[in-house]
């Protein structure tokens, strides 16, 4: 008999669906799936489970066109049924920009999109493609190919260079649930900078702008992983720099974060140095009437931090840098190869508060889990009888970590997907704001029923 791996507690779904996400996040943008009929149902309550009740989008979930093939596609080809499904959404369906987006099955059986869509784009219409079967990778992965192919086929080859237009990107739409309040969070302190912002994916933005991106004088990625490829790709067509950079989540990363948009753009360092001056003041300013609670009520904790790298490396800096808990465990749920693992041990391990969390890469949950109770449980034998090591402690995970924290008897919030116990709309958790907002979360879950 065969052996399985089977992999427990998923944190992300394949490429096509991270594509969805992206395209249902444009603004005024039409997926078109060039697919079965399981794949978006799936997709779509997917969503709606793990994104905090968000799900669909301008036209998005259960509105969203698709190919539907079926067993006679599969046999003879199904590049005549997309050019059927595609020419009806035109009909029905307004937007100002369509995606058509491709499956396992469809890529396999090796339907030309290319020959459906490019005699469409010679006419004027605003469509493109991308090849997203999910066997390309995660939900991450399908969200970098989709920037990539906006930059290649959509994004204007001619635009002049703009001196304060930047680009930015690297918050994943859904798989980040938080990715509106977010991507908005840094884009209003790129705008203090008086800098002009894309930012893709927000109620701000537009396909004007997008169309525009290749003008930027430089694009800001807000992940050492996610969104690298486009990078890249807009750097070799558009000759746009970049600069990548982990979640900057508090006054510490987000003081970094400025400085380094800052020093690449070649900005007035006194401009610079003067926002982040008034951000920290204000954000302290802020926190200052929470001290006295905060130490009476023994509020700091033992920490786990289990989620993409954007947020266990993130959540993991504000903790120990700014708000004074103690990361114990930090779990980090991506497909990442060496170079990439490396970046990420190497930042949460440089820590300015000194503190050296065990660190943990595994895509399964389950398996982050057992490091955890494996690391709380060495501590306690090593404690000796009378102490009471790693107590209390919290949990800064998703919602499938909520076993987890009552197995240690402590607190849980979710943040990264999927989060299914909590409402999201416009809530975000970068910047100097951001971090008083996590501040409030994580403090009211322990204060809860007082």
């Amino acid at each position: 008999m065969s052996n399985y791996n089977f992999v427990e507690r998923p944190r992300y779904t394949c490429a096509l669906g991270g594509a969805i996400a992206t395209v249902s996040a444009l603004p005024q943008a039409v997926p078109i799936l060039h697919a079965p009929p399981g794949c978006a149902g799936n997709f779509t309550w997917t969503q709606a489970g793990g994104c905090g009740l968000q799900v669909g989008g301008y036209c998005g979930g259960l509105s969203m066109p698709g190919s539907n093939i079926q067993e006679r596609e599969v046999v003879f080809g199904g590049a005549e049924r997309l050019e059927e499904e595609v020419r009806n959404t035109l009909a029905v369906m307004q937007g100002d920009i369509y995606v058509v987006l491709t499956s396992c099955v469809t890529e396999v059986i090796g339907d030309d999109v290319g020959s459906v869509v490019r005699p469409l784009q010679a006419q004027g219409i605003p469509i493109l493609f991308a090849e997203t079967g999910g066997f390309r990778g995660n939900s991450y992965q399908g969200y970098d190919l989709v920037l990539q192919s906006l930059f290649k086929n959509f994004v204007d080859k001619a635009a002049a260079k703009q001196p304060g237009l930047v680009n930015l990107w690297g918050i994943t739409p859904f798989m980040d649930v938080f990715w509106r309040g977010n991507l908005t969070g840094l884009r209003r302190l790129l705008e203090k900078l008086g800098l002009t912002v894309n930012s893709f994916f927000t109620v701000d933005d537009s396909i004007a702008g997008i169309r525009n991106a290749g003008g930027a004088a430089l694009n800001i990625v807000i992940s050492d992983v996610f969104g690298i490829g486009a990078a890249q790709l807009a750097q070799e067509i558009h000759g746009t720099p970049f600069v990548s950079t982990t979640l900057p989540v508090g006054p510490s990363a987000t003081s970094a974060f400025l400085s380094t948009v800052g020093a690449a753009l070649n900005l007035d360092p006194g401009l610079v140095d003067n926002l982040i001056q008034a951000e920290t003041k204000r954000y302290y300013n802020l926190l200052e009437p929470l001290i006295d609670c905060f130490n009476d009520m023994d509020l700091q904790r033992y920490a786990v931090i289990i989620g993409d790298t954007n947020y266990a490396a993130g959540i993991t800096r504000f903790l120990a840098d700014d708000l004074g808990w103690l990361p114990e465990v930090v779990g980090v749920t991506d497909i990442l190869d060496e170079e990439q693992k490396n970046v990420i041990t190497g930042f949460i391990t440089n820590l300015a508060s000194g503190i050296y969390p065990e660190l943990v890469f595994h895509t399964d949950g389950s398996v982050i889990a057992g490091a955890v109770q494996e690391h709380w449980s060495k501590s306690q034998a090593q404690a000796g009888k009378y102490a009471n090591p790693l107590s209390p402690a919290f949990v800064i995970g998703s919602s499938l970590d909520r076993e987890l924290a009552k197995a240690l008897g402590a607190g849980h919030l979710s943040v990264s997907f999927p989060v299914a116990n909590r409402a999201v709309i416009d809530r975000g958790y970068t910047g100097y704001r951001g971090g008083l907002a996590l501040i409030e979360d994580l403090i009211s879950v322990i204060i809860a029923g007082r």
